[in-house]
């Protein structure tokens, strides 16, 4: 029996104990939190030489080319994880830290902008933060935590390109590459809030969304299509001058990116907003403009591995594209194992969450379509 099957198994008759979910969280806290090689570790695969091609769907703008192939591998060794010196090591599977969820809608998924499902997972994730007393945390480093707990979870792509007016989604069942950062923020913020309370459900409800608003629109407003931050350049230069992101590419020796940001305006067909209303073009290339006579630096991929003992868990990872006309690549938290930054993310070869198995420096190394990456820290 694989070791995966064994621990998906092992979670699936944690739901059978009486009690609910309280129960039995602290049994899967300490998998979570002191998880060995021996009983979540799968094999390590090198990653594939892939040619990187611009696909739409995803988030606009950032196809999701990975490489990588097979679930996260856990080190022969226990290693330091981000955990305040406790052990957590790379899991191939970890779920979400609820075993009762309501079901889901009987009606068309694509009318499911949210569901109570979503929402218990948000109140519960941020309630079992609290539980394991990790709210003192920096936000990137708990955002990070918050993050493994989704480990398994499905990849899809398009989650915020349901059909109809652009409005806002809340979705933790499955993710994207962006999706999954988003999600980790708030629940993170929303954990060291002292005045939010998850059992208030409405109120609980309202400052999610004001916080998810604030990381995917720009000014912090829905107000169409174009609103939304499609660029993941411009969703974090958003965030850093909002004050809650940091940049720290530049600390780390990054070099100048002077390439022209405008995929998005020469591919409209890739997007089904775009080829519905033309005129959204002229808008998209506006912001292209202004987005390409901006600053933006980058690690080159050959240095990343000097560089590592600068990048912190929990920092946004962006890896730069070299496909023409696009910024980033794919996107993920620093994840440190020992005295090495793995990459957790939402990857579209594996399917679903995972930690990289290999080292971000080396995982890189194997992606033709990424040359580099930029470093953002939250606040």
């Amino acid at each position: 029996m694989s070791k995966k099957r064994t621990m998906i198994m092992f979670l699936d008759s944690l739901s059978t104990l009486g009690g609910g979910p309280k129960r039995w969280i602290p049994l899967l806290t300490a998998v979570l939190l002191a998880c060995t090689a021996a009983a979540c570790g799968g094999e390590s695969a090198p990653p594939a030489q892939e040619e990187t091609t611009a696909v739409a769907g995803e988030r606009a703008a950032q196809p999701d080319t990975e490489a990588e192939s097979g679930q996260a591998a856990a080190s022969p060794e226990p290693t330091a994880g981000p955990l305040d010196g406790r052990s957590l090591q790379p899991l191939s599977f970890v779920g979400s830290v609820l075993g009762e969820l309501p079901p889901l809608p009987e009606d068309d998924p694509d009318t499911w902008y949210e569901t109570e499902r979503d929402w218990a997972i948000a109140s519960g994730t941020v309630e079992w933060a609290r539980e394991q007393a990790l709210g003192s945390l920096p936000v990137g480093e708990l955002a990070a935590i918050l993050g493994a707990t989704f480990v398994g979870t499905p990849y899809e792509p398009g989650t915020l390109e349901l059909p109809g007016p652009e409005q806002l989604i809340v979705n933790l069942r499955t993710f994207d590459c962006v999706t999954l950062v988003e999600h980790a923020l708030v629940l993170a913020r929303l954990t060291t809030d002292p005045a939010v309370e998850p059992a208030e459900a409405e109120a609980f409800r309202d400052r999610y969304r004001e916080e998810l608003v604030r990381l995917r629109y720009r000014e912090a407003r829905i107000d169409g299509y174009a609103s939304r931050l499609h660029y993941f350049t411009e969703w974090l230069d958003h965030g850093i001058a909002a004050g809650h992101l940091e940049e720290v590419t530049d600390e780390l020796g990054g070099i100048v990116d002077d390439r022209r940001i405008d995929f998005m305006s020469n591919h409209p067909e890739a997007y089904r907003q775009l080829q519905e209303d033309p005129a959204l073009v002229e808008t998209i290339r506006d912001i292209e403009d202004r987005l390409s006579e901006g600053s933006r630096l980058y690690v080159p991929q050959e240095r990343i591995h000097e560089v590592e003992a600068g990048i912190r868990n929990g920092d946004i990872i962006a890896a730069v594209s070299t496909v023409d006309g696009l910024d980033i690549a794919h996107t993920g938290f620093a994840f440190r194992l020992g005295d090495r930054v793995h990459l957790l993310h939402a990857p579209l070869v594996g399917d679903s969450v995972e930690v990289s198995s290999l080292p971000l420096a080396d995982r890189i190394q194997g992606i033709r379509g990424q040359k580099g990456i930029r470093v953002v820290r939250p606040r």
